[in-house]
């Protein structure tokens, strides 16, 4: 693992989870509520083209590095912006409880 820098820890985002309920009709609705703001380090990773059905769509990736905490789960989300970030994984790079790293997905673009 390479050395973490705190001071690339700069990048406000915005984490979001889902609430959801009934919408009366057997369905369920989808609620996105913010519950905390953090600093983290976005690394872009990949971006591809994927083609199918007639339409062309981007796959975006990113590594979120953030100081450790332990309300971080993968149905969450981060938002900046009108950029929002799907977590894929997230893990303690050396296992000494200091840092998460969350490979997501950016979505909505």
């Amino acid at each position: 693992m390479e050395f973490i820098d705190p001071g690339m820890l700069r990048t406000e985002l915005i984490v979001e989870d889902a609430i959801e309920s009934g919408d009366g009709a057997g369905g369920v609705v989808r609620e996105w509520v913010e519950v905390a703001t953090l600093f983290a380090h976005v690394e872009p990773v990949r971006a591809r083209m994927r083609y199918g059905a007639d339409q062309r769509q981007v796959d975006i990736t990113h590594r979120i590095t953030m100081r450790h905490r332990a309300d971080i789960f993968r149905r969450m989300r981060f938002r900046r912006g009108e950029r929002v970030f799907a977590i894929e994984t997230i893990t303690d790079p050396d296992e000494t409880g200091r840092y998460l790293v969350c490979e997501t997905r950016e979505t909505g673009r």
